[in-house]
Order: structure tokens, then sequence, then C-alpha cells
């Protein structure tokens, strides 16, 4: 199964220090965010790695090269300087994606979810991780039912966590270009045709300067492992 890691965002939230360095090039505990992911997925069985990218992408490219040094192949898909949003990086990023179910992990997140289980899921169109809501997102994203469907009308929601399952058959009605991934979703999940689990342990969105402060912090700590 191939992996994507959308590394492609602005990091607004990040500025002044995203104003030179791109965002997955941040450094946390002597190596950048999305050398912490790439290590992560290769231990979990997961080699082949689509990386996208906009604001400062050949950085990117510059310091990952190909992923030999990691044991990886790497593969890019540039969107130019405007990102294409997260459903249109998956679609410009197709072509090496392939034609099978892919995992697709957002590149400002840490965690210790054990990407290896699911290597061999059987999905519908989708299958989305849910975490506990963070101080910063309390009101959530969507639900889970009592047999393992994500479900939006519900009285307490989890966050969707970055990591999810993908058919390419998700995006084949939605043209090229700018699309944002949420609308996607709440079809399927209108359909029932997308899964989830939730996960409980180790998991942090990095989008702030405090957040990264803090997850250098846990890494001193030996509270975290990538």
């Amino acid at each position: 199964m191939k992996a994507m890691i959308l590394a492609a965002g602005r990091g607004e939230r990040m500025r002044p220090l995203t104003d030179y360095v791109p965002k997955p090039l941040l450094p946390v505990a002597g190596k950048t965010i999305i050398e912490h992911t790439i290590n992560q997925l290769i231990s979990e069985g997961f080699n082949d790695i689509i990386i996208n990218h906009a604001h400062l992408g050949q950085q990117i490219e510059d310091h990952l090269g190909n992923g030999q040094q990691y044991g990886a192949n790497i593969q890019y898909s540039p969107e130019g300087d405007q990102a294409l949003e997260t459903a249109g990086g998956i679609i410009n990023a197709l072509p090496l994606l392939g034609d099978e179910v892919f995992l697709v992990v957002n590149g400002d997140i840490a965690t210790d979810f054990p990407f290896a289980e699911l290597k061999n899921l059987t999905i519908d169109l989708a299958h989305l991780v849910l975490v506990d809501n963070p101080e910063h997102h309390p009101q959530g994203d969507f639900g889970l039912d009592n047999t393992g469907k994500v479900i939006e009308n519900c009285r307490e929601k989890l966050t969707f966590s970055g990591i999810g399952l993908y058919r390419p058959e998700l995006f084949s009605n939605t043209p090229p270009g700018s699309s944002k991934l949420g609308p996607l979703l709440r079809q399927a999940i209108a359909n029932q045709r997308v899964s989830g689990q939730k996960f409980a342990g180790f998991w942090m969105d990095i989008g702030t300067p405090e957040r990264l402060q803090e997850l250098n912090f846990l890494h001193t700590k030996r509270t975290y492992h990538d």
C-alpha cells in the first residue's frame, strides 16, 4: 500500500517560522517534522511514499531527496506556489498513487498510531481515524455508530486525526484543481460508505509554535517516540 504525506500547507499559524522554511521542515528533537513521519511509516511497512508540496516546496525535495537515505522510495507531487487544498492535492497525485486503496497522513501531526494495522483493512470508499477532541477543536468533526460507520448526526463527536484510507473512486467525480476533502467525505458519509475507528493513543496537531515547543518538550521527557 502506498502512503501520501500532505505537506503543501502554507503554515499560516506557524508564522513567522514558516516565512522562509516550509512547515514540514521545522525541527523536532533533531529531525524535521516530516522525517519523523517518514521514519514511522517505514517502520510500519510503508516504503512507497508520495509527498505533495507548494510553499517553498523545493526545499522539501532538496532535503529528502528520493528517500534512499531513509530506506524509502519518495516521489513528489508539486502544486506550484498555491496549494490545491486536500482533495485537490490528492487528485493531483493520483497518477502516482495508483488504482488501489492508499493511506494519507497529514504532514503536521505527531502520533504513535500503529499504521501497519491499516494495511489489510477492507474498506468501501474511505476509512478515517478519529481521536478525542483537543482543546483547540472542542466541537469535533464526526462520530461513530455501533457498526463502525462514520456519522455526522450524533451527540458526541470526535476529531478527524488527518489519518485516512481512501479509494481513488472517492475522487472520481471531482475535476482537477483546488478542492476540499470535507465535502467529499460528507457526501460519502451520508451514503454510509465511510468506516472509521477511534484511536486513544498519542496524537497532536502541530499547528502553532506553542504546540511545536510542547512536542519538543515531550521528546526530551521521552513521553513520545516516533
